[in-house]
């Protein structure tokens, strides 16, 4: 299953891998507020490094598309616009859905439905801790499972560089709609009943569905 930046990161990781992951959970949760300026100093500073890993995590924030570099002044926080918002968010239906199509024609839903129980799961902890982050980053595994069973590696790449995006995107229509974050986990839990009876037409309409009601609006 993939999961997002923060969640790999451990003591052997590198220096320029770790500052990457912060800035980006420190972004995600608006720490740091679109428009915000960062420079290399600052990062350095924050995480106790030199500004030489400072400069690759910023390069990778660019590559995530969370941040805008600047020449000789740092990186502007990227601001989430409503058509990147819909872009994003139909690029991931259009995967989901084809998806869904390769289980129906393939193996089933059965090998997925097990996997989403378990983010399932994860996803009702972060709910009743109130962890609105540990939600965006379940979400983002949840369906990422379901992608990566139509089993295209193209598509597996380009959904691993969309990952911070998409958690963004998740926890920023959280905290715009307080409400949203039940409905996100009824429809998440509807989607795995369906996994686990192997309903691949309810499955792949119910995904086109849930993501419209729950992130276009």
């Amino acid at each position: 299953m993939l999961t997002l930046p923060w969640e790999r990161i451990d003591d052997s990781s590198p220096i320029a891998a770790k500052m990457a992951a912060w800035a980006a959970r420190e972004i995600i949760e608006q720490r740091f507020a679109p428009g915000t300026l960062l420079t290399e100093a600052e990062l350095a500073a924050a995480q106790g490094a030199s500004r030489t890993p400072a400069r690759e995590a910023m390069l990778q924030l660019e590559r995530w598309r969370l941040v805008r570099l600047v020449p000789k002044k740092g990186a502007i926080v990227t601001t989430v616009t409503g058509s990147e918002r819909r872009d994003l968010l139909a690029v991931r239906v259009l995967f989901e859905v084809d998806a869904a199509h390769a289980l129906k024609s393939a193996s089933g839903l059965e090998p997925v439905a097990a996997d989403l129980r378990t983010l399932l799961d994860r996803q009702r902890q972060a709910l009743n801790a109130g962890d609105t982050l540990g939600f965006a980053s379940a979400d983002y595994s949840f369906h990422a499972r379901i992608i990566r069973s139509g089993g295209n590696a193209v598509v597996d790449e380009m959904l691993t560089t969309m990952g911070p995006r998409l958690a963004r995107l998740t926890y920023q229509a959280v905290i715009d709609r307080p409400g949203s974050l039940d409905t996100l986990f009824d429809e998440h839990a509807e989607l795995t009943d369906l996994a686990e009876r192997s309903d691949a037409d309810a499955f792949g309409a119910l995904i086109r569905r849930h993501i419209d009601a729950t992130h276009f609006a």
